[in-house]
């Protein structure tokens, strides 16, 4: 039987197949490429190959939306009738979670299996990139430290797996041992995604725009090329630095440009473009006929029930483009699900459906109860998933909506917080300003 790139027996592979496979591997780990055409063509030269059936269902999971997630559920009815491998049957497992929109429960099958496969590659990143969207970036850099010493520099995918400890590092407060491995993640892999983003987030939450700046142009020409899939969330984060220096206009013109010439319709996309959107008009900047088109590539691609990151942002772009009522009755369904008992309940009804109300509240000008609905919901607002640095959109509407309610104590002490961090930021800087209350 052959083995991978990482000496894992792999039923039903042929030696012609092996080698678009470990390209798909590859592809995904470093977010270049295309790995779903890697994986067909793997699977074209041997049907029967169950790991190339498996990464392909799990590239149509990871975009968390429904129109990816329906094909992944199609695959798995493909893979259930091979004889499968202990570590096939494991993915599998963690798969049919994952499709069930039980993610924590595919993450926890993926925690085991990989104390037993720790040089899984593949599971690895499915791992992480779950993690992202469930929010729990903590659990990332010790489940790569367990497996780092099973590997060694000159393996293929060392660079990756690298790249990855130093994220879940960053997400957890550990800047200058992120910035070091991820710095040293770019020598290895250049062409990576997490090696540019991680040193970004290190960037923007240590408070070092221009330097940032200054990353992102020196290696453009290695995160963004054409066959860089998610180059539109490094775009973003450049712009994030230019708000950070007030420099509204180059954050504006990243969005018109890079960010939707780059975006593809799909939620993980189009929740990066709505994020800049609304902290773009937060900072005076007008969205107008940005927030129609950007509300109609949602359609069909948040549901109320999949996962609370891109409800909330598909809720963003509803209330922006003076759609109420399909941000209403986003709400309806998303309680119900915050009323039920399945696995993102908790999440729903803690953080999502109280942080979806806050969004409607602001948007219609009642910023006192903006700011009663989001103070609550801060100390779990990881619960919503993605990182820092994204989760961000939600104090920026709440320190706007404490400054507009004229809740100078609030308003006050949320920019002291803010300044804390990051002392040179012009939006921080202009919150406290406005939250001096007026001398009579």
């Amino acid at each position: 039987m052959l083995r991978d790139a990482q000496d894992h027996a792999v039923s039903g592979a042929t030696s012609d197949a092996l080698a678009p496979y470990e390209a798909a591997v590859r592809s995904l780990a470093l977010m270049h490429g295309d790995p779903v055409a890697r994986f067909d063509a793997a699977i074209a030269a041997a049907p029967d190959f169950a790991m190339a059936r498996i990464g392909k269902a799990w590239a149509m999971v990871l975009p968390n939306d429904p129109v990816t997630r329906a094909m992944a559920e199609a695959l798995l009815d493909t893979i259930r009738p091979l004889r499968l491998l202990p570590r096939e049957e494991a993915h599998l497992a963690a798969l049919s979670r994952a499709v069930d929109r039980s993610r924590g429960a595919a993450v926890d099958i993926l925690e085991r299996h990989l104390m037993a496969f720790p040089r899984d590659l593949l599971g690895h990143t499915i791992a992480v990139m779950l993690d992202v969207y469930l929010g729990r970036l903590s659990r990332v850099a010790a489940r790569i430290a367990r497996a780092l010493p099973l590997w060694s520099r000159e393996m293929d995918g060392y660079g990756s797996m690298l790249a990855f400890h130093a994220f879940g590092l960053e997400e957890a407060g550990d800047y200058a041992r992120a910035e070091e491995e991820s710095r040293q993640a770019a020598e290895l892999e250049p062409l990576g995604f997490f090696p540019h983003h991680t040193v970004a987030h290190v960037m923007e939450m240590t408070g070092r725009p221009e330097s940032g700046l200054g990353w992102m142009a020196t290696r453009e020409a290695l995160w963004a090329s054409p066959e860089h899939g998610y180059q539109l969330h490094l775009w973003w984060h450049r712009a994030l630095f230019h708000l950070e220096l007030g420099q509204n206009a180059e954050a504006l013109a990243i969005c018109d440009g890079p960010v939707m010439r780059t975006q593809r319709r799909l939620a993980s996309h189009l929740a990066n473009t709505t994020s800049l959107l609304w902290r773009l008009q937060i900072a005076g900047c007008d969205g107008g006929a940005r927030w129609a088109e950007l509300a109609a590539l949602w359609e069909g691609h948040a549901d109320g029930t999949a996962v609370p990151f891109t409800d909330i942002h598909a809720a963003m772009a509803e209330l922006a483009s003076g759609q109420e009522g399909r941000c209403e009755a986003r709400l309806v369904a998303m309680r119900q699900v915050a009323a039920g008992d399945g696995e993102m309940a908790h999440s729903y009804r803690k953080v999502a459906v109280p942080v979806v109300e806050a969004l409607s509240a602001f948007h219609r000008g009642a910023h006192a109860e903006a700011v009663e609905r989001l103070l609550p919901a801060r100390g779990d607002l990881w619960l919503m998933g993605g990182s820092h640095a994204q989760r961000d959109v939600i104090e920026w509407t709440l320190t706007e909506a404490a400054i507009r309610a004229g809740l100078h104590d609030v308003a006050l002490a949320l920019a002291h917080e803010r300044l804390a961090n990051r002392p040179r930021s012009i939006p921080n800087r202009r919150w406290l300003q406005a939250a001096q209350p007026v001398a009579h």
